[in-house]
């Protein structure tokens, strides 16, 4: 039988909380932690090692070096510098560029051929940097982008309008960062579209303040960080979601940043859209219906992430 083994890159607060949320929904069978600190590697391995004998599934946990990418299925790419609230997530570009630099090369020489899965910011960026610097295919490099800032619109819908976040159906598109956007023509409570909630009940659908409310998901992040200095919980169950739906080949439609080669007249960028997820990492990219203001913000949104790319390159 074979196992399912997964290295994650960094061993910070938000690589140890996406292999704990692993550990705990046993979604892997091997876990193993990588980073240049190789002491907090080792201590967050056994961290982790020693909390599987009052879990329900058997998960060896352990610290590594390069040669553990061989026959990884998944690499998680959570290797970057501390957040700091006073900066953009583009601002950390410099430091995680170089870091990815010093990857690239193990991972193409451990001839790893499974799914990369990229974490640290600026997540689109670098998700794009490491598929076109490693070779490896464009549906096998992916990023967490905006699932989590989906998370965090639900959630504010949530109270908003009082219904569970999963009666709630909502993705924000485009970067994980200042200039993603939400295709509130897409969003709907329990399969009715919002838009038609909004002109049938006007005193109480109706007074939602759209814009104030994609404003507090996307700032959820920087309270998160003032609060608490860094973000792990939501991060880490959305890397697990990614992963236990590539695990057990779901089909499931999450919002990840892939590639677009002509999907919503993007060509060669990386940007986050609902993309069909399964054994063959980000399989399909789903077109869904934009208004042209939508498609609009959508388009700036890649243009950030292009320039921003661009200057990745270079660095």
């Amino acid at each position: 039988m074979k196992t399912r083994k997964i290295v994650i890159i960094g061993a910070g607060h938000v690589g140890s909380h996406c292999g704990f949320s692993l550990v705990t929904q046993g979604i892997c069978d091997e876990l193993v932690f990588l980073d240049i600190d190789r002491d907090k590697a080792i201590a967050q391995a056994l961290d982790l090692a020693d909390s599987v004998a009052y879990l329900p599934h058997h998960v060896v946990v352990r610290a590594g070096g390069y040669e553990e990418l061989s026959d990884a299925e998944i690499i998680v790419m959570a290797a970057g510098t501390q957040p700091d609230e006073q900066k953009t997530r583009v601002a950390f570009m410099g430091d995680t560029i170089q870091a990815a630099k010093t990857l690239v090369g193990p991972v193409k020489d451990s001839g790893f051929s499974g799914i990369l899965i990229s974490i640290s910011n600026p997540a689109d960026v670098v998700a794009h940097y490491f598929q076109e610097k490693t070779g490896l295919p464009a549906g096998h490099v992916l990023s967490t982008s905006t699932a989590l800032d989906s998370a965090r619109l639900r959630r504010v819908l949530s109270e908003r309008i009082g219904f569970d976040q999963k009666s709630i159906h909502a993705y924000v598109m485009g970067e994980h960062g200042e200039s993603q956007m939400v295709p509130w023509s897409n969003v709907s409570i329990a399969g009715v579209p919002l838009p038609d909630l909004r002109k049938k009940y006007p005193d109480t659908y109706g007074k939602l303040d759209l814009n104030a409310v994609a404003q507090e998901a996307q700032k959820g992040g920087w309270v998160v960080l003032h609060g608490k200095k860094s973000t792990e919980f939501g991060i880490g169950t959305a890397c697990a979601e990614i992963i236990k739906t590539i695990f057990h080949d779901e089909k499931k439609i999450l919002p990840v940043s892939c590639l677009l080669e002509e999907q919503y007249g993007q060509r060669d960028i990386y940007a986050s859209v609902p993309a069909v997820l399964g054994a063959d990492g980000a399989e399909r990219i789903v077109e869904i219906s934009l208004t042209p203001e939508e498609r609009e913000k959508f388009a700036a949104s890649c243009e950030d992430m292009r320039k921003n790319y661009e200057l990745a390159l270079n660095l």
